[in-house]
């Protein structure tokens, strides 16, 4: 009896070759053995280079100034130095300007008047982030002066926050007013504010406005003498 063994390559050389799997069995992005690949990590931090990062906001950098402009002239160099921020592209520097008033109701012969008081002639509120460019802006910009507190080699000092809300509280408020009377203080008296946004306030009379029933007193504002105007009945002898 013969027994035929087969050998165990008896397959190679003769055209036979192993089975592949079907590519098209597997999964697309499948790992070994039709296994998904692990997942990568969802909490994964971005990565913080490329120019894909976001750059930082400046608005937090803004803060209350005071400058001195011409009087008389504030609204139209409000408008100027708006439109010149706008040409010269510093929105990102630039918040708002505000010229403080207070709106007076007034009785003249016996009929309601209203109209709008400036608050701190010839002085501008400004939000701003204070640089170089800004600085150059406003110094450029025909009837402004200098920022209040400020110097060649020195920036000036931000409104204290109890001033700025102040200010934006008491903005356009309406506040009643008499019928004009005579004065009862004369030029260089010490008189006390006592109602309006100087209230507690003390100055010296520079100027009786009789025709318009108003005193221009000279109060201490942000370290530095500002005429303001007021009606006979905010002030008294202090």
């Amino acid at each position: 009896m013969v027994i035929h063994v087969e050998p165990e390559n008896a397959g190679q050389g003769l055209g036979m070759t192993e089975e592949l799997p079907n590519p098209e069995s597997r999964t697309p992005g499948s790992g070994k053995d039709g296994e998904p690949p692990p997942e990568p990590p969802s909490d994964q931090p971005a990565s913080s280079e490329g120019p894909a990062d976001a750059a930082p906001s400046k608005s937090a950098n803004k803060s209350w100034y005071v400058v001195k402009v011409q009087s008389g002239r504030e609204e139209s160099i409000k408008e100027s130095i708006e439109r010149r921020v706008k040409i010269e592209g510093l929105e990102d520097y630039f918040g708002q300007i505000i010229i403080p008033i207070e709106k007076v109701v007034e009785m003249r012969g016996g009929k309601r008047v209203d109209r709008e008081r400036k608050l701190y002639p010839g002085y501008l509120m400004v939000e701003v982030e204070y640089n170089d460019r800004i600085l150059y802006l406003f110094r450029e910009t025909s009837g402004v002066g200098d920022f209040v507190g400020g110097s060649l080699n020195h920036a000036p000092p931000p409104m204290a926050a109890h001033e700025v809300e102040r200010m934006l509280g008491r903005q356009g408020e309406q506040i009643p007013g008499i019928s004009h009377g005579k004065p009862k203080f004369d030029r260089g008296d010490r008189v006390k504010v006592k109602d309006g946004t100087f209230a507690g306030m003390e100055g010296e009379v520079k100027e009786l406005l009789e025709a318009k029933g108003l005193v221009r007193v000279e109060l201490t504002i942000f370290g530095r003498p500002v005429p303001v105007e007021l009606e006979y009945w905010q002030v008294e002898h202090s």
